[in-house]
């Protein structure tokens, strides 16, 4: 097969970026290892920020996203038993949107294939050759065959463990990297949530309230990382998080059947330059950030879109400028990111190498921000809209 653009991994940048393309009229070719049963299954992280949003809706896939997805208004951050409350549109002029990756991810994959469009499941790539040339070649399987797939462009959107960060050689590229000792442990619950996204520093460490649906809870506790999911019980589980929550009554947090399990290890992870050749990565495949603030599928997007507009310059005008400055668009946004995560989760966990001293440093942080609206508003700012790009 032949196309313009192959594209590596069905996740949220190989699909944003498939859908953009074919807006600007350049066509691309999906493969993806799993089976779309395991993409669509997968849950990720549901916050949308008003960049990703827009997105959606210029699309025109934007429809289910508003029929079923929460506007959130506000952002709590809780500590010794009080509450800060972030009113996003107040000190904004903004909201996000819940609405879970994976549904997303449903979105995307429906219209493709509804258009006719080639996604192909089940299609793990092997190697990636002749990046350096005019006509790179994805190798993959299908049905139990070998295949060659030949392109203009590679876009690798395959992951952390993907294939495409791999053929480049390891001198040309940098890679950064800080893995936490803590997982968050997180459930999917039939249960009525809080009213806005809640984030907990507690003596017994960090926890998170959010939401699926008005009737579905998603949950997340700090938890050391070797622990497991076996090791923690329904009971166990809900009595922690009302610890956690300062919900000394179990009056506010509502329980229910638990039906999901996950542990997500954290880590913070950049790699640059994000282009080789005639390969351009975007997503996970190049940057991952701590949970906190809920920026990765943000991130891929962004990078979809400024990758998009790069290869559509290309095609319109024959000149490889934007492209060949890629990276550089895209490094400010991706270390904002990242730094934004990473201070969130600095300020909101309990770490196991934590003085009595930085331990009163971090309630001090939060204090301040309880009683400044410019902090209030930094942090909003970045909630909202941190993954917003200038094309």
């Amino acid at each position: 097969m032949r196309t313009q653009v192959g594209i590596i991994g069905a996740g949220p940048a190989g699909l944003f970026l498939a859908h953009l393309l074919k807006q600007k009229g350049i066509e691309s070719i999906v493969l993806e290892a799993k089976s779309r049963d395991y993409v669509e299954g997968r849950v990720r992280a549901g916050v949308l920020e008003a960049s990703t949003i827009d997105v959606m809706d210029r699309l025109g896939l934007g429809d289910r996203m508003h029929r079923e997805g929460l506007v959130d208004e506000g952002l709590d951050m809780r500590f010794r038993g009080r509450t800060i409350h972030l009113d996003l549109p107040d000190l904004t002029g903004r909201s996000v949107m819940i609405y879970g990756q994976q549904e997303v991810v449903k979105d995307l994959i429906a219209a493709r294939l509804a258009a006719g469009d080639p996604l192909h499941f089940e299609a793990p790539v092997s190697r990636l050759a002749g990046l350096d040339s005019a006509s790179p070649q994805i190798h993959y399987a299908e049905n139990g065959e070998e295949k060659v797939l030949t392109c203009d462009f590679v876009a690798g959107c395959d992951g952390f463990h993907g294939v495409s960060r791999a053929c480049v050689p390891e001198d040309l590229m940098k890679v950064y990297h800080h893995a936490y000792d803590f997982a968050w442990l997180g459930v999917l619950a039939r249960a009525r949530p809080l009213s806005d996204m809640t984030y907990s520093n507690s003596d017994r460490g960090f926890a998170l309230c959010s939401r699926r649906s008005m009737q579905v809870s998603r949950l997340y506790l700090q938890v050391p990382s070797t622990e497991r999911l076996e090791d923690w019980s329904d009971d166990r589980f809900w009595d922690e998080l009302h610890q956690r929550m300062f919900d000394d009554d179990r009056s506010e947090v509502a329980e229910g059947e638990i039906f999901q399990r996950d542990m997500a290890h954290l880590r913070a992870f950049v790699a640059t330059p994000m282009h080789y050749g005639r390969l351009y990565m975007a997503g996970d495949a190049v940057h991952i950030v701590p949970p906190a603030g809920a920026k990765g599928l943000n991130m891929a997007v962004a990078d979809a879109r400024v990758l998009a507009a790069a290869l559509a310059r290309y095609y319109r005008d024959n000149t490889s400028e934007m492209l060949d400055s890629y990276t550089d668009r895209c490094a400010e946004r991706v270390w904002k990111t990242i730094r934004f995560s990473t201070a969130l989760t600095g300020l909101l966990h309990r770490f196991s190498d934590q003085t009595e001293f930085q331990r009163e440093l971090q309630l001090s942080e939060l204090e301040y921000i309880s009683g400044s609206r410019a902090a209030q508003q930094s942090i909003a700012e970045q909630y909202v809209n941190l993954s917003n790009v200038d094309i």
